[in-house]
């Protein structure tokens, strides 16, 4: 095989695009296997899966030309130095951790081709202006220890130390499992990365979601990833008979909630920023089917593209329970569980990423991530932009997920051309 493509070329060789994109959809189903689940993908922090998969992933790094290394906290590094010892580092990464029965390309995918993004480099002997630097994250999906972007937050400098406390469903502290896979709990402050020497964060993930496959594009370029907020919200009345009890005279905190719930739903139907908010979970107690339940919990999960509008959202939606609960003689208990920024990704790696859409013959459309990525952690240390790659169906978190080979390839590509537009950007 003829490989020409020397530095700065922007377009990649279709054959060595067609060969490496296919070695990393591969190497997905290779992971796949490292699964603590039967039949189906698990792959948890600090378990002996998470330790193979980074002893596998650090294989292939090598193989890629790479220097690899674990970090404090477990997330797995490699490094396609420049000739410049002093080159500041680029980062290309996702995760490697999966959530119960998932499926085998959300997060792990991303890392796959950031491998091979090295991995071309080093065969077309490119010696690149900085430090090209993947990273598999160690826990995103926060799956053991109910605690998200551990991996990536420790980066930024935003380890909780109140985390090593944390007990999986085991009565395992997430001290002693850092301390049984290896690590020394105490020194989770060494992973954080000196922003003064980072150019830029840049992640490849598929969708999850239905936009690129409803307008027929294989790749989207991300332009935020939603602020979230969740909360359990309670309503308590008064358990009664459900035979004995005139209707005119109940406290039903499981109606009130039903009532909510599609309140939930018609405000954020009505926001007009793509805002949307969920009801997931629903509790009521005592739980009996002839007794008014007395005391019900919904969970809910608010997202949008900017704070002010998940502001907007969740204001309306606290003043229509307030109503709901005082016209039904009900009380209302509010606790907040989780709470993240919604991020801005870089204009400027939007405007690459674009550029090297357009030089592939590709589509670009614009898109938000609803869902959360290693990127909102990483963004106050560096600029951060994401590439998204459709999802059939929309599928994703289940063992239905899928990619189309050729949309994969076509990521690689794209990639690899915003790599050598930017290598020219940093050179004018």
């Amino acid at each position: 095989m003829t490989i020409a493509s020397p530095l700065h070329e922007p377009l990649l060789n279709s054959e060595l695009a067609n060969k490496f994109a296919a070695r990393a959809l591969l190497r997905c189903k290779t992971l796949s296997g490292l699964s603590q689940m039967q039949g189906g993908i698990h792959r948890v922090y600090l378990s002996k899966e998470h330790k193979e998969c980074n002893r596998v992933t650090a294989e292939w790094m090598a193989e890629a030309g790479m220097q690899s290394w674990q970090d404090e906290v477990g997330n797995l590094w490699g490094r396609l130095a420049s000739s410049n010892p002093n080159a500041k580092r680029l980062i290309i990464g996702s995760h490697l951790d999966t959530v119960p029965n998932a499926g085998a390309f959300d997060g792990i995918l991303g890392v796959l081709l950031g491998i091979e993004i090295a991995a071309l480099a080093h065969t077309l002997k490119l010696d690149l202006p900085f430090h090209l630097d993947v990273v598999g994250f160690c826990d995103e999906e926060g799956t053991r220890f109910a605690t998200t972007l551990i991996g990536s937050k420790a980066l930024a400098n935003e380890f909780d130390p109140q985390w090593l406390n944390i007990q999986d469903t085991n009565g395992i502290s997430m001290r002693q499992a850092m301390l049984d896979f290896g690590l020394n709990p105490d020194d989770y402050a060494k992973a954080a990365l000196n922003k003064n020497e980072l150019l830029g964060y840049w992640e490849t993930h598929i969708e999850q979601g239905p936009v690129l496959e409803s307008v027929n594009q294989a790749l989207g370029v991300v332009t935020a990833i939603a602020g979230a907020k969740r909360a359990m919200i309670t309503l308590t009345g008064l358990s009664g008979h459900a035979g004995t009890t005139p209707m005119n005279l109940r406290q039903d905190s499981l109606v009130g909630c039903a009532e909510l719930s599609l309140a939930i739903e018609q405000l954020a139907k009505s926001a007009s920023n793509g805002e949307v908010a969920t009801v997931g979970q629903i509790h009521a107690r005592p739980g009996a089917t002839n007794v008014i339940a007395g005391k019900t919990t919904i969970s809910l999960d608010a997202r949008a593209q900017n704070d002010a509008d998940l502001a907007v959202l969740l204001n309306a939606i606290h003043t229509r329970a307030d109503q709901i609960a005082t016209s039904r003689n009900l009380t209302l208990d509010w606790q907040w569980t989780h709470a993240a920024d919604a991020v801005a990704c870089d204009t400027q790696i939007q405007q690459l990423f674009g550029s090297a859409c357009k030089l592939n013959n590709q589509a670009s459309p614009s898109l938000a991530s609803g869902a959360g990525h290693d990127a909102m952690a990483i963004a106050p240390i560096c600029p951060v932009g994401m590439l998204f790659i459709r999802s059939p169906g929309g599928i994703s978190h289940h063992p239905a997920e899928a990619v189309i080979d050729e949309d994969v390839t076509k990521a690689l590509s794209v990639m690899y051309s915003a790599l050598m537009l930017y290598v020219k950007e940093l050179e004018k």
